[in-house]
């Protein structure tokens, strides 16, 4: 079954991944970055502070489950209480989960860290 199925995919599975990681962080923090320009209330320039936080774990594909789904949860989390286009806020939450639940690709930190290793233990001589 590890054979069908990896967090660390490699080829062009691994490069939608990273093109997925690229756009929600890109546009994570593009947003809070505009929205901190414009001098926000301290609640909102405290998820903007964590926008940012989570865009950045993103690009680089650092701890990927775990922004994907903070990045899931705030997103969705927004729909009810903010005006506007509603259609972002789904779309980067449904994107977020996605990476949370598929992994972050071959080309992330992650993968460097904590992928497929290869252990050579030396030959016994008696």
């Amino acid at each position: 079954m590890r054979r069908l199925f990896s967090t660390f995919a490699r080829g062009w599975p691994g490069v939608g991944l990273l093109l997925l990681r690229l756009l929600v962080g890109i546009a994570l923090l593009w947003r809070a970055v505009e929205k901190l320009n414009s001098e926000p209330s301290l609640q909102a320039a405290v998820l903007c502070v964590l926008a940012i936080g989570l865009g950045l774990l993103l690009l680089i594909g650092l701890w990927t489950p775990l922004a994907g789904t903070l990045v899931a949860v705030i997103e969705l989390c927004k729909i009810p209480w903010k005006p506007g286009d509603h259609w972002t806020y789904i779309f980067l939450g449904t994107i977020g989960a996605a990476l949370a639940l598929l992994g972050p690709g071959l080309w992330s930190v992650d993968a460097r860290m904590y992928g497929w290793k290869r252990i050579d233990l030396p030959s016994r001589k008696s």
